[in-house]
C-alpha cells in the first residue's frame, strides 16, 4: 500500500545521508511526537495546505510502500479529534530510504496575503512563469495504476508460457510444474522492476 509523507528537501537529503528519516511533521522529531505523520491519497494535498502554508523552503512528496517500511503502520485519529474523525496513517519509527519509492517536488499553497489583490484589468500583462506544473494526485495514481497493471500483466503471460511448455513437456505435472515455476520467475521479475522503480 503507498502512504504519503511531506517533508522538507533538507530533512530528505539529511535523511538519505544517515540511513533514517526521523522528521515526524514540520518544526517536529520523532522523539517529540513518537511517530511520523503521514497521509493517504485523498489527504496529503488537505495536509499541505493546511500545515505547509507559506513554508518557504523547497518540498517533497514522499511516497512510502508500507511493505517496505521497518516500523509499523497505525491508522489514528488526530490527538484530541472527537470519536469517528478521520484517521490518519502513522508511521512507528524510523523511515529507512528504500521504503520510499519516489519523491515529488511540491510546492506549498501561498500564505494568504494581506494586502487587496488588484483586479486582473488593472495589471498591464499577465505574468509571465516558466515553472513546471506540479502533478496532479490523479495523475499519480493513475501512473501508479498503470505499472501494477503492466507488471502484474508480464507475471501472468510468464506463468502462462511456462504452463504451456510444461504441458507440452509432460501432460500430468508438466502444467503444475511450470505454472509454479512461471510463478516464482513472474514474482522475482515483478520484484526486481519494483526495486528498481524505486531507486
Amino acid at each position: 500500500m503507498r502512504i504519503f509523507h511531506i517533508a522538507t528537501v533538507a530533512d530528505w537529503e539529511a535523511a538519505l545521508l544517515s540511513g533514517r528519516y526521523t522528521t515526524s511533521t514540520l518544526g517536529r522529531t520523532l522523539a517529540e511526537e513518537g511517530f511520523i505523520h503521514a497521509s493517504r491519497g485523498d489527504q496529503w494535498q488537505g495536509v499541505l495546505d493546511r500545515f505547509y502554508a507559506g513554508v518557504t523552503e523547497p518540498l517533497l512528496l514522499l511516497v512510502l510502500d508500507t511493505d517496505l517500511l521497518i516500523s509499523p503502520v497505525v491508522e489514528e485519529t488526530v490527538e484530541g479529534a472527537p470519536p469517528g474523525s478521520e484517521t490518519f496513517p502513522h508511521v512507528y519509527g524510523a523511515i529507512t530510504p528504500d521504503a520510499v519509492v519516489r519523491t515529488i517536488p511540491l510546492t506549498p499553497a501561498p500564505a494568504p496575503d494581506p494586502a487587496p489583490a488588484v483586479p486582473a484589468a488593472v495589471t498591464d500583462a499577465a505574468p509571465v512563469t516558466d515553472a513546471v506544473p506540479e502533478p496532479s494526485f490523479s495523475r499519480i495514481y493513475f501512473e501508479e495504476l498503470f505499472r501494477n497493471l503492466l507488471v502484474a500483466s508480464l507475471v501472468l503471460a510468464l506463468v502462462v508460457a511456462a504452463t504451456l511448455t510444461g504441458k507440452a513437456l509432460d501432460d500430468d505435472w508438466g502444467p503444475v510444474t511450470g505454472a509454479v515455476l512461471g510463478l516464482v520467475v513472474g514474482v522475482l521479475v515483478a520484484r526486481r522492476v519494483a526495486a528498481r522503480r524505486g531507486s
